[in-house]
């Protein structure tokens, strides 16, 4: 049986454009489903529980500099980094940093707080939900770190592993950000207020 090379080829070609636009769509959709988190963007508030059994919100922590890092106990890069957030809480917590680690692994909170007293942590660590990595973009890859100004919003954003020196970097743009004033434009505030016409 003798087979048709233009019909090979139109075939291929066919297969080919179908794969191109079903990649092309499912992108788009992930796109639209997880929100875009960018500088100046307010970082997505959230409540988890802590591995001492409290609740920790993030709103909480307004007027202090935030890094939130998102890590799992199989995660080779989060170790590493780790050390790293140990030395920075001891270095920076003082001036306002606090940073807030989210284990979004399947291991139990028992394994978790092992994994965390192995490492030396010295910041909290929140029992993470899948909803609060969408609320983030999603995290499909570990570790992802989110710095965040006094005022709420993220400043840097680092995918991956990076150098202590890029986080340390990161660390002072969030401490150098102001808290929002919650009453900037009352009278009395040290704002002009433009008189009434």
């Amino acid at each position: 049986m003798k087979r048709n090379p233009l019909a090979l080829v139109v075939v291929a070609v066919v297969v080919a454009g179908m794969l191109f636009v079903g990649f092309r769509m499912a992108r788009r959709s992930g796109v639209s489903a997880a929100p875009r988190i960018t500088q100046a963007t307010v970082a997505p508030d959230f409540s988890l529980e802590s591995l001492d059994g409290k609740n920790m919100r993030l709103s909480d922590l307004r007027g202090k500099a935030v890094l939130l890092n998102f890590w799992a106990t199989w995660c080779g890069p989060c170790k590493i980094e780790m050390p790293w957030f140990v030395e920075l809480q001891n270095q920076y917590g003082s001036q306002g940093l606090q940073i807030i680690g989210v284990a979004m692994d399947d291991a139990s909170k028992e394994d978790i707080a092992k994994f965390a007293k192995d490492m030396g942590v010295n910041y909290p660590i929140l029992i993470g939900k899948e909803a609060v990595g969408d609320a983030y973009g999603g995290v499909s890859f570990m570790p992802q770190t989110f710095f965040i100004g006094r005022d709420g919003k993220v400043v840097d954003k680092i995918l991956g592993l990076k150098g202590k020196g890029e986080i340390e970097d990161a660390i002072k743009k969030a401490l150098n950000t102001q808290p929002a004033a919650s009453q900037a434009s009352a009278p009395g505030s040290g704002e002009s207020v433009p008189a009434p016409k």
